[in-house]
This record gives C-alpha cells, sequence and structure tokens, in this order.
C-alpha cells in the first residue's frame, strides 16, 4: 500500500469530533453602536478644569521651526551666574590673643616696609607660593571667566618677606593683605592616548585625554597696616 492509502484509512478509523468554537471577549464599547449623550447619566463627567489653565492661550505651536527652535532651547543649559559658581564664604579666622595683637601691630610694619613680598594663597584648596609678577597655571578650566578679568585672591596661608613671616590659624585676615590676578587665557595639552589591556583579553581599551589650564599672572601684591583690623 501506499502512503496516501494508509493515511486516509488512519482518518476514517478515527473519531471526527467537532472543535468548539473559539471564543472572544469583546470590550462593551465595541459592542455599543449608538452613541451617548452628554446627558446620559451614564457618562462620567469631565473633571474641572481651573480658571487659570481655562484663560491661559494654548503653548503647543504648531510650525514646525517653532517646535524645532523650543526643543533646541530646553535642551541648551542654561547659564550660570559667577555668583552662583563662586559664592561668597566667610573666612574662619581665629581670634588672636592679646600677645599675638601686639606683636602683629610691632612687627607688621617693619614685614611691610620690606620689599619683595610673598603670599601662599589657596584657589580651590589648592596652595600656591606667589609672588608679583609670577604665573600660575592650575590645572582645570575655570569656567565663567574670560581673559582680561582680574580677580581677588583673598585666602592665604603665610604672608611674609625677607626676614619676617606671618602665618595664619588656618587663613590670615583678609584685611592684611591684597592681591589680584589676571586672566591671561586658557591652554590646552596635546591629546594624549594610552591603550587599556586586560589579562587574557584580546580586546584593547584607547582612552583619550586631553586636560585644560587656566593661566594667570599675579598682578598686584600689598600688604597693609595694623589699622586695618583695628590695632
Amino acid at each position: 500500500m501506499s502512503r496516501s492509502l494508509l493515511r486516509t484509512l488512519f482518518e476514517l478509523r478515527a473519531p471526527s469530533t467537532p472543535r468548539p468554537a473559539a471564543q472572544f471577549k469583546l470590550p462593551v464599547r465595541s459592542l455599543s453602536t449608538t452613541p451617548l449623550r452628554r446627558d446620559s447619566p451614564t457618562v462620567s463627567e469631565s473633571p474641572t478644569i481651573s480658571a487659570q489653565s481655562a484663560t491661559a492661550p494654548s503653548a503647543i505651536p504648531t510650525n514646525p521651526t517653532e517646535a524645532a527652535s523650543l526643543v533646541a532651547e530646553s535642551r541648551s543649559p542654561t547659564p550660570q551666574a559667577p555668583e552662583a559658581l563662586y559664592p561668597r564664604i566667610p573666612q574662619q579666622v581665629n581670634q588672636p590673643t592679646s600677645a599675638s595683637q601686639a606683636t602683629i601691630a610691632q612687627l607688621l610694619p617693619l614685614l611691610r616696609t620690606q620689599p619683595a613680598h610673598y603670599l601662599t594663597v589657596h584657589i580651590w584648596g589648592r596652595p600656591y607660593l606667589v609672588t608679583a609678577g609670577d604665573q600660575i597655571r592650575l590645572p582645570f578650566k575655570m569656567p565663567c571667566v574670560v581673559p582680561g578679568d582680574v580677580l581677588r585672591l583673598d585666602r592665604a596661608s603665610t604672608l611674609g618677606s625677607r626676614d619676617f613671616t606671618l602665618k595664619g590659624s588656618p587663613y590670615v585676615d583678609e584685611r592684611l593683605f591684597e592681591c589680584r590676578a589676571t586672566i591671561l587665557g586658557t591652554e590646552t595639552e596635546p591629546m594624549r592616548i594610552k591603550i587599556k589591556t586586560k589579562r587574557r583579553q584580546r580586546r584593547n581599551k584607547h582612552v583619550r585625554s586631553k586636560h585644560h589650564f587656566t593661566i594667570l599672572r599675579i598682578s598686584e601684591v600689598k600688604i597693609n597696616g595694623p589699622e586695618a583690623v583695628g590695632l
């Protein structure tokens, strides 16, 4: 016998049982064909809208160019004011004792008369030993500054000359000195590529780095007398 005859015999012997019809549960809204009226009690009323939102005009732009400009404005970061990036933090200067006040009142005029004053200023927590005319290369890019800006450096832990040195605890009173720095510009180093590998792996990772620097020049170093702090 051929396979087709065997197949027909097996189909005749098997009892033919009708399969149950598939039952699909349709949503209630799709079954109803008559539209519902708004005064019908079955329709849920929409929530009330405030008067401010009802009177406000629609803020959705219809022109595609206006929509693109709105998206660009929302993605662009808002510039921050210099006061927000560089907040004025009061100094934590310990009150000097009567003996130290007498010493400052006696020796500060001598320190002031000697030339070539130096300072140990702190810029963002980093100490720098500077004199007038020195250039500082900060290892970061200072935001919200342009070449030509003048900064007042009011954090100094050491103030001295050739024979005298005044140390603060932790900082010297900012009324005793004036130190100003001028922004010269920013610099960038050449692109550095470092290849990182892992053991028993054939892939290599190339890490690129290009640091930015800010260049300052100390334009003024001035020592005030003891009368600046009322001594």
